[in-house]
């Protein structure tokens, strides 16, 4: 899939629809694997708990993270199961980005009574 505002759409109403299906209240866990089996289902690639590379700002490898949910080789996707999204969230996401040099990522809370999602894009430009 090459468009990835597509992507991000798709994702977006699996991921609500899940919300509300289970509601909040279970583990970030379940949410993990409720989103990867239902983007499977939706015929996307989907790595789970995914080891992504992270580089120094020189190019130099310097570890690895492991990653909630990569999907299509392109988007990195962050859950959260807490009572809303917090600047350290934010932070987190775009700090991975940043060192894995990947430019997508999805924001996902399921914890809170209101679904919430963020979008973050990163470029060194």
């Amino acid at each position: 899939m090459n468009d990835i505002k597509v992507l991000c759409d798709q994702i977006r109403q699996i991921a609500f629809e899940i919300h509300q299906y289970l509601g909040y209240g279970h583990l970030e866990k379940v949410y993990e694997n409720a989103l990867a089996h239902r983007l499977r289902k939706a015929g996307l690639r989907v790595g789970q708990q995914h080891p992504i590379k992270v580089f120094d700002e020189d190019g130099t490898l310097i570890g690895d993270y492991i990653a909630d949910l990569f999907v299509e080789d392109t988007l990195l996707i962050e859950l959260k199961a807490a009572s809303s999204l917090a600047q350290e969230h934010q932070a987190q996401i775009l700090g991975y980005l940043k060192a894995s040099r990947i430019e997508h990522g999805l924001l996902i809370n399921f914890g809170a009574s209101k679904f919430e999602i963020r979008k973050f894009i990163w470029n060194d430009n």
